[in-house]
């Protein structure tokens, strides 16, 4: 049976092109995702991540179908405020959509991929953990999922099962552009601030997922792997 990996909002951005990336080095890939996706080979089951009665539900079957032996924990929900701004609504959301999602995913698909003695868990973080004006709630909630991730590489080591962190840095997606048109002062900003003198593409970030995926990454186990231009580095030379 061919492998199989869940990814959870897949159907643009980041995820589109890591499901993409791994059709290409013959995954199944499994997307779920309220939006549609147009892509015969990628497998779209819709579903409201945040009805967790419905996806414990979904991920059972799924996980009984087939040969789940990776999950991509893709989908995230993002909104700047000020701290004065960040209310319970707001932290409610993220933290349900970035922390209790990731964390119900992983509880209902290790105990499959402990029973082959593999599987490869990946988290997708943010370089906004690292602390970034307006994203109280945002960088908390994606320094959360790095401190899950290195939890569960030492509780999972030895059953087979890896987990690692992809953080991203400034990438265009049709979302970030839309947020922030090429040539406004904000995106300009950005840029200025990223070593590499440009935004990152969603390619390079599934480059990165794709590695911790395969099976000769068995040794690299609760690691966050910046992509973002040197970003997290600290600011270039002048």
């Amino acid at each position: 049976m061919m492998e199989s990996v869940v990814i959870t909002g897949a159907s643009a951005g980041i995820g589109r092109a890591t499901a993409d990336a791994l059709v290409r080095q013959g995954y199944h890939v499994i997307n779920l995702d309220r939006a549609p996706c147009v892509a015969e080979s990628i497998e779209t089951v819709s579903v409201d991540l945040r009805d967790t009665a419905t996806l414990t539900t979904l991920l059972e079957d799924l996980a009984g179908r087939h040969r789940i032996t990776g999950l991509v924990n893709n989908a995230g929900f993002a909104r700047t405020a000020s701290l004065d701004d960040t209310d319970e609504p707001l932290l409610s959301d993220t933290f349900a959509l970035n922390l209790t999602v990731p964390a119900l995913c992983a509880r209902i698909l290790a105990p499959h991929m402990k029973a082959r003695g593999y599987g490869r868990i990946i988290n997708i973080s943010s370089r906004s953990a690292l602390g970034r004006e307006l994203r109280t709630a945002y960088a908390a909630s994606k320094g959360g999922i790095i401190s899950m991730t290195r939890v569960w590489a030492i509780e999972l080591a030895r059953f087979g099962i890896t987990a690692n962190c992809v953080a991203p840095g400034p990438i265009t997606t049709e979302l970030f552009d839309r947020m922030n048109p090429e040539g406004s002062e904000r995106r300009a900003h950005m840029v200025g601030d990223i070593p590499a003198g440009r935004m990152g593409r969603p390619e390079e970030v599934a480059a990165a997922v794709a590695f911790f995926l395969s099976r000769e990454a068995g040794f690299v186990n609760g690691q966050t792997l910046y992509v973002c231009g040197g970003l997290s580095a600290g600011k270039a030379m002048l």
